[in-house]
Formats: structure tokens, sequence, C-alpha cells
């Protein structure tokens, strides 16, 4: 076997080196010598930086060829800061050991080639016969940087999966490993097929959800369509997608997909409001034309919001819509009422609450669209807030110069106290037939009255100061309870009925409140049309989502888009599964929602908004005008002919709901056979008309009244 000359040459350097490493430091420590050594490892470390640096292969030959530089000037600084040869003449040692290494071991010429000459008494191999694999079609040299010839490399190895070759790979920027590889079909004309995420994976050893595929489009010099393709490999952004993704990544992940919450649709951006408390998250449709289909709970869940603590909402416009998420729950709070905020604007519209946002809502004392009055329908179930909502919605008429009569069916502290402050008010079902009499009695009288500028009758125009009455507003409480009242429900109902047709062009506004919103429960058909659709409703807590929804049908574009009002809104604290393994009970820390209503706007919008809290504890002289509003002395004059003025307390008159028995009458109990009229005395309000002889109407709209009419033929 024959050793190469510059393998042997080599190694008598280094033997001959060893001893002046050795001797010169020790015998004569400020020779040049030392210097020259150092110097020379100073070159082997900064021809070791270099190789690290290199992007070009052979980078660890690079790092052995500057070793042994390296290492003598160790052995020289060692020798020099050693007393005398050292202890056991480790001086002479280490001079021995770096020969040895240096000429055993790493021969230096060895590193200086790339191809090294197979030894001399070594027959060349000679390789087994083999089939002949086909040929790959060939590349021309294009001149292509490292990285794309390393990416062709791999993809070759794989045996150019899908037919394709590697036209150039990109680096990302600030990435070690992230880039866009674009491919074409080796065949001129021929589309790529067969080619997915996991075949592209393969070869660069990455996971496929690492690996998008996209289409390359047509640019100038460069081919595009089905024949190419563009791969990005991104496990570097991918990585930190998954652990510390951003708020658009978050999105696009967990909300914005097939499965999200918020399927389709796109973050537009994420904004904070640290005086608020609030993060607004602001999204759109990626398709213009879809319309939002939003599961909150399931958007909470991607983002990481709480789901159950009534601190996140979501408000739609159009294709855009806006989730809210607050720190706390912002309905919780309270707003108190003023009068400046009651006051209405030249349009009769006042403020009387404000959403989850902070933005005021407003409500209505007169149509200015439509010159005319307004109605009103309030619902809500006991200790929602509706009494609340009465005393302001009362205060703002009050303060725009309008009369306002008020009847329930019970007596209660807060109504006796609005009494102070209005026009009339009483408490049960004798009293508020007999005010519903008084208003329907008043049309008639109001359509007859002249106005000063000519002298001649007008319908109501709001605003108008040539006008010579007032609007008058009428409350009517529990409505749905009255109207079942075995003695005047039927004739509560006729005349509310009535009231709610004809009274806008008088002047006259209908408010109906109650806990139910159904048909059979008092509020007709024709009634409810007309209170919707010339009004704002205004939707307390009706008890269950399902039953909010069916009092807000019909006033909405959508009525499964009604905000949900839960009985409470309590904030999560812990893990309910952990309270449970533990046996704890789960804390009680819930808020009222009472005053908390959602608004139907005029578009069909409906709001969630918490409205103005009037304190029944103080004084509400400061919301109501110094002097209360009454009718004129020519319309409480006809009223009195009528018979349908003064104590509206007092006893039934005979004949006045009812028509007195007939003498020659013995085959009863004495008892008087009540009849539904709904007019006032003369027969001058008489509603809808009556069989005499204490018949109900022929016309049955329900089981009860049906059950009524059986009744009265049965004398049950």
């Amino acid at each position: 076997m024959s050793t190469p000359r510059s393998v042997v040459l080599e190694r008598l350097a280094y033997t001959l080196a060893a001893p002046v490493l050795a001797v010169a430091p020790n015998v004569y420590p400020d020779s040049p010598v030392n210097t020259v050594v150092r110097l020379a490892g100073v070159a082997g470390i900064g021809g070791w930086v270099l190789a690290a640096k290199s992007d070009e292969t052979g980078t660890g030959r690079r790092i052995l060829r500057w070793t042994p530089l390296v290492l003598a000037a160790a052995v020289d600084v060692t020798a020099k800061i050693t007393t005398g040869w050292g202890p056991y003449w480790m001086d002479a040692l280490l001079a021995a050991g770096w020969a040895a290494a240096g000429g055993l071991v790493l021969p230096f010429s060895r590193h200086t080639r790339r191809h090294h000459r197979p030894a001399l008494a070594t027959p060349a191999p000679q390789p087994a016969p083999a089939e002949a694999a086909p040929e790959p079609p060939a590349v021309p040299d294009d001149g292509a940087d490292q990285l794309t010839r390393r990416a062709r490399m791999l993809w070759e190895q794989a045996g150019l999966p899908a037919r394709t070759h590697i036209v150039k790979a990109t680096r990302h920027p600030g990435q070690r490993h992230d880039m866009t590889v674009l491919l074409r079909a080796s065949e001129t004309g021929r589309p790529i097929t067969s080619l997915t995420e996991a075949v592209v994976a393969a070869p660069f050893g990455v996971h496929s959800s690492d690996v998008a595929l996209a289409e390359v489009a047509i640019q100038p010099g460069r081919q595009g369509g089905p024949g190419w393709m563009e791969a990005r490999i991104t496990p570097d952004a991918n990585q930190r997608r998954r652990t510390k993704p951003t708020a658009q990544e978050r999105w696009t992940d967990r909300v914005g997909g097939p499965k999200g919450g918020a399927p389709g649709s796109e973050l537009v951006h994420r904004t904070r409001d640290d005086e608020r408390g609030v993060t607004f998250y602001r999204a759109k449709m990626a398709d213009s034309t879809d319309t939002p289909r939003i599961d909150l709970a399931k958007v909470c869940r991607g983002l990481g919001l709480p789901e159950d603590d009534s601190c996140v909402f979501v408000l739609i416009d159009g294709n855009e819509f806006l989730i809210s998420a607050f720190d706390e729950p912002p309905l919780s709070a309270i707003f108190p009422a003023t009068r400046e905020l009651l006051t209405p604007d030249a349009k009769g519209m006042f403020v009387c609450g404000f959403t989850i946002t902070g933005q005021p809502v407003k409500n209505m004392v007169f149509q200015h669209d439509k010159n005319a009055a307004s109605h009103g329908l309030i619902l809500g179930v006991s200790r929602s807030g509706k009494t609340q909502y009465f005393a302001i919605n009362m205060a703002a008429q009050s303060l725009a110069g309008q009369v306002v009569w008020l009847s329930t069916v019970r007596k209660d502290e807060k109504t006796t106290t609005l009494g102070q402050y209005i026009d009339r008010q009483g408490s049960n079902a004798l009293w508020m037939a007999r005010q519903l009499r008084a208003a329907k009695a008043l049309c008639e009288i109001r359509a007859e009255m002249p106005w000063p500028h000519d002298g001649k009758p007008h319908d109501y125009k709001p605003g108008d100061p040539r006008c010579p009455y007032r609007q008058l507003n009428v409350y009517a409480d529990e409505f749905m309870t009255a109207a079942q009242d075995a003695l005047f429900g039927e004739d509560i109902q006729t005349n509310g009925d009535d009231l709610t047709v004809t009274g806008l062009k008088y002047g006259i506004g209908f408010d109906a409140a109650g806990q139910s919103p159904f048909a059979h429960n008092g509020f007709s058909t024709e009634m409810k049309d007309n209170l919707r659709q010339n009004s704002r409703p205004v939707i307390f807590n009706m008890g269950s989502p399902g039953a909010t929804r069916k009092a807000a049908e019909g006033t909405m574009e959508n009525a499964y888009d009604v905000p949900t009002i839960p009985a409470r809104y309590s904030r999560q604290e812990g893990s309910a599964i952990e309270r449970a393994m533990r046996g704890e009970a789960d804390p009680e820390n819930g808020v009222s929602t009472g005053g908390v209503a959602v608004i139907v706007l005029d578009n069909g919008r409906a709001v969630l908004m918490r409205s103005l809290y009037a304190d029944f504890d103080t004084d509400l002289a400061g919301l109501f005008p110094d002097e209360v509003n009454r009718l004129t002395d020519h319309e409480i004059s006809e009223l009195e002919k009528r018979g349908l003025w003064g104590d509206w307390n007092r006893e039934p008159d005979p004949g006045e709901f009812w028509p007195e028995p007939d003498e020659d009458d013995d085959g009863g109990d004495g008892r008087p056979h009540r009849r539904g009229n709904g007019g006032g005395g003369g027969g001058k309000s008489g509603g809808r008309g009556t069989k005499p002889g204490g018949s109900r109407s022929e016309q049955v709209a329900s089981p009860r009244q049906a059950l009524e009419a059986i009744k009265s033929l049965t004398d049950a």
C-alpha cells in the first residue's frame, strides 16, 4: 500500500514543528516564533467562522482544514503560561499529541481535495450490471442558486413527483426553513395533475399541513396556467401560528373556517378600548353577497372568550358584523334619567336608554313623519322594568305638553306615585273600562272641535300651535288581564281595539302593556298590527327567548335575531366541571336584568338596551314639568254631557255596561244580564253592536269568547 507524497510531507512538517511549539515558549518567550504561531491560530479561527456562515457544501471539511493551526496556537499559549515545562512535562506531551493528531489522525493534505485518489494496490471496484433506469428529462443549467439546486436534488431523489420540475425556490425573509417552490410540468403543454400537499411535503420532510398549493397567475415574461403550480412550504410560520397566532390568524383558523362560528368571514380589524373595558372584533363576509351566520358560542370558543357571562354581544349590519367583548357586563350599569335626556326634540324623539356600546337609544312621543300621534307596546314579565319605563315615557310625553292617563288592574306603589304627576290614574278593571270609553268618545269630540285659524275641524298635527287640544296618551297596564275580566273584559278589549284604529288622527295614543303578546290573552291581531306599526315596541324579559321572539314577531326583518335577555347577568368563575368534582356550589354572583329591554327600531332591527332609571324612592318632580297637563274645558264639558267624566271608581250606573233587567223577568235570580256594550252614556260612544237581551257579540274570535257565549245562552 503506497502513501501519497503530500501525506508524507505533512507528517514530516508536524514532526519538526512539535519541538518548536514546546521549546520556543519556555526557552525564548519573546521570540517572534510565538507571535507567528498565535497569528496563525487567529487565522484558523477566522476560517472556522467563514466556513460556518457559508451556504456551500463542504463546511465540515473546511473546518477540519483550519483545525491544526488553531490547536498549534492553543499549545503555544498553554506552554507559555505554565511554570517551566508544566507539571509532568505537560508542554512536551501537548506538542507531541498535536503532532500525532495532525500526522496520524487528521492529515491536513487529505482535506484539501474534494476527491481522494484510490490506493495504488486497491483494484478499481466494478459495479454490478443493473437494468438501465430511465433517465429524467434533461434540464438545462439555468444558473440556479444554491437553494434551488438543493430543492431540485431532493425533488429528483423523490422521482419528480407528479411529473413536475422545480423552476425556482425562494426563501422567505427571516425564516430558516420556509420557502416557496415554483413548479411546472416536465412535458411542455401538459397540465399538472395528482399533485397534493402530501406529495410536496414528503421530499422536504415536513407535515402536509405545512404545505399550501396555489395556482400561478400569468405574468409578463413568465407563463402560467394549469401547467404551473406554486407550493408554499412553511413549517416555521405554522409552528409560530399554532403557538402564538395573531388576531387575524386566530380568526381565520378558528372562526372564519367552514366549521367555525362565522363561516366565510374575515377579520377587518381588532381594537381595544381600555377606558370602556371592551375589545371590538369587526368582521365582514368574504363574499359580499353572503349573509352572516353567527354562532356566538362557537365564536367565543374560537377567540378564547367566556361564552356565558353576558359580556359578549354581536351586532349585524348587512354583510358586516361586530363582536363586542366586555370585561364586565355592560348592561348591569345604571343610567339615571334626567330631564335633559327625556325632553323631546322637534321631531318628538327622546333618549329612553343606552345600548351595550354606550350609544343612546331614542323613542318617540309622536310620529313626526306620519303627522300623527304614536302608540306604545310595552311587554315584559313581572319585575322586568315595565313600570320604570312608564315613568320615563310619561315624563317625556308630559315635557312635550301632552296629557297622560294611566290605568292598572291592581293598585301598587309605583303607579300611585306616577298618579301625582299625570292627569288621571286608576287601579281596577272598571276604571280602565271607563278610561277607554272616555278616550274613544274624545275621538268624536275632537273630530268636531273647530280650529281657531279657520273655524273648521282638522286632523291632529303634532307640534302645530294652532291645534285646540293636546295629545292624549292612554296607558293600560296588564291589559290582557283586564281583557279577561268577567264583568268588563269584553268592553275593555272592544274599545281598546277601536282606539288603536281611530285614535291616531285625533291625537290619542294607546300604550298597552302586559306580560303576554298572544291574541287569546287580549291582544287581537288588529290591535297588535296597529300598535307595532305606529310605535317602537319595547320588550323586556319575557321569561324565555321563544316568548321574546314571539313578542317581536312581525316588527322585525328576522325575528330569530332577537337578542336573548337572561334572568340574570352572571360572570363565569372557575370551571363548572371542577366544582362538580369537588362537590362545591356554584357562585351566586348574578346581576338583575331588570330594565334591560329589546327595542325594535323603524328599520325592523332589534337593539338591546338598558332603559333609563327613574328612582321612585326619591322625588320624581325633577323629571316631570312643574304643572300637570289637562284636557281643555270644552273636552271635559262634552265628556260630562255623555256621562263619561267624574269619578271613574263609582259603582256602574244602571244601563252603563249592561241593560237593566226587565220588570216581567221572573225566570232569573234578580241579577242583571250584562251586555258587552262598548259605548258610553247616550250611546254616542257605542262600540261594536250586540244584541239586546244580554247576549254577547255574534262574532266569536277565540275559545274564551265561545265559552262566554255559551254561558250567556244557558244562563250558566
